[in-house]
């Protein structure tokens, strides 16, 4: 009796603490608000967003860019920090980013092109920002609107501080842009080394050192290079080291003194617990699912069988895509990742195929079934209410534009030959122990020969491998709870194929012609 009464309270408990996490870290979030007007607004066909401290004098203008494959949302915890302080702070979804109805148009390698076109749109939203403030005026980007930000304030005079996050721009000079902050997470390796070779420019004729300011704030020479423990390229812009540095640095650019401590929005945590509270939930929720298969459908592959399908594809997909066209949608290396996952697994069915023609055959056929769809519906259904909501709200811009509904279906067909082919491999009665997780390694093991062999067209996938690393780590557990619910590995992989889809489709930016 004990036991019963264990095992119904240990899920209620659970289901507790789920909504708990999620109550507090909503509340938590939108606390970080507090004393803040917020005002979305268009500038031009730009979509923006307006952060103004509430009653208390409106201060100097930052202007905030966001990175390759980012929006707007990605970069309000800095306009919180910023407004929440006296400043008042302007966001804007770059062309083809986020909800930017605008392509992007140009060439993405060469400076007169892509490039050109961001630093106008960058010139255009700060013209609107000069008027919001008190004539004074910085800007800060992140990653590939580093460079955007830099190029901007070597043209603008009247740029007084420039904050480059991730940074990674070869017009850098000794002397331009002024008041270079350089904020590298402690894990970029590559970029840390960027930022004290930019900084030491000025800092001759000693070697620059992390944490130390070079230079002049009222001449302009002010250089520093920062690092913030513990985070990496997407973490960095969550940091409270990162947001208390860029502060720090606006109020000495701009002479302002604190007689209280600086009020940072370091809302990283709280998106963390909202996640988490998300993913506990769906934990609690996944055995409502239906019985669909006894025993549990799946291929059920061995060690000795499960090699080839793991390891063959993992080779031969981007051997095949580098002579195969994968131009064919308006978005930048989206298309190619959606061929590869069709190809990688095209190649894993026929593996399977041919395993089961030499070695007999799999326990159960692959079905489907009107029950399994709306199974597979259900989880779809909870996906965009407890991910795609907060995601689109805190982190990053997540619901589609009309343009990029579309996009989500063309890359769905990719995603589910890859995520069909690849659930009904690795699960199955005496399927090998640890079978899903070493697939998925050798799908990023994939990416990375892809990159290898055509750095120039796929180098941003490198910025967005971590990403799709973390997806398959939160959906693989989603995969896991609904197949020992419904016992068929079909319910997952529909429901995270589209998710991928999804999210490559919101995500990449929208190309012009």
């Amino acid at each position: 009796m004990n036991r019963l009464k264990a095992r119904l309270f240990l899920p209620l408990a659970l289901a507790f603490l789920a909504f708990a996490a999620i109550g507090l870290s909503l509340l938590k979030l939108h606390s970080a608000e507090t004393g803040v007007s917020v005002e979305t607004t268009t500038i031009g066909d730009t979509p923006a967003t307006i952060f103004r401290p509430e009653r208390k004098p409106l201060g100097p203008v930052v202007v905030i860019a966001h990175g390759f494959a980012g929006s707007q949302q990605l970069m309000q915890s800095f306009a919180l920090t910023f407004a929440r302080n006296g400043y008042v702070a302007v966001t804007f979804d770059f062309l083809g980013h986020g909800r930017n109805p605008r392509p992007l148009g140009g060439s993405i390698t060469e400076e007169d092109g892509a490039t050109r076109a961001l630093v106008d749109e960058t010139a255009e939203v700060a013209a609107f920002a000069r008027t919001l403030g008190d004539g004074r005026l910085a800007v800060l980007g992140h990653s590939m609107a580093s460079d955007v930000v830099v190029r901007f304030a070597e043209a603008e005079p009247d740029v007084a501080a420039t904050i480059a996050v991730s940074m990674f721009s070869p017009v850098v000079t000794a002397t331009e842009p002024q008041n270079l902050l350089v904020i590298v997470g402690d894990w970029e390796g590559m970029l840390k080394r960027e930022a004290l070779r930019v900084v030491g420019l000025a800092s001759a004729p000693q070697e620059a050192q992390p944490g130390v300011t070079y230079g002049d704030f009222a001449a302009g020479t002010a250089r520093r290079a920062a690092f913030s423990p513990n985070v990496e390229h997407a973490s960095v812009l969550f940091s409270q080291a990162s947001l208390g540095e860029a502060l720090s640095w606006l109020d000495q650019t701009f002479r302002i003194g604190r007689t209280a401590p600086a009020d940072i929005a370091a809302r990283g945590p709280w998106i963390m617990l909202l996640i988490a509270g998300c993913v506990l939930l769906a934990r609690q929720l996944a055995p409502l699912l239906p019985r669909l298969a006894a025993p549990p459908a799946g291929a059920g592959l061995k060690w000795r069988r499960l090699w080839l399908p793991v390891l063959l594809p993992m080779v031969v997909a981007p051997l095949l895509l580098r002579v195969l066209p994968t131009h064919f949608l308006p978005v930048l290396v989206g298309d190619y990742l959606a061929v590869h996952f069709f190809v990688y697994g095209a190649l894993t069915g026929l593996c399977l195929l041919w395993l089961r023609r030499g070695d007999g055959p799999f326990p159960a056929r692959p079905t489907l079934s009107p029950m399994l769809l709306i199974a597979a519906l259900a989880v779809v259904a909870f996906y965009l209410v407890a991910l795609v909501w907060p995601i689109d709200s805190f982190v990053t811009s997540f619901v589609p534009t009309p343009a990029r509904a579309a996009l989500i279906l063309a890359m769905a067909v990719g995603t589910l030959a890859y995520f069909l082919a690849d659930e009904w491999t690795t699960r199955g009665d005496g399927a090998a122990r640890l079978g899903y997780p070493a697939s998925k390694l050798a799908f990023l093991v994939s990416l990375a020969l892809a990159v290898a062999l055509d750095l120039e067209r796929l180098f941003f996938l490198i910025i967005i491998v971590p990403v799709i690393a973390l997806f398959f780590l939160v959906f693989g557990g989603f995969s896991a709870w609904t197949y020992r619910a419904s016992g068929h590995p079909f319910v997952g992989a529909l429901a995270n194929a589209l998710a991928f889809a999804w999210a490559i489709g919101v995500t990449f930016p929208l190309l012009a012609g």
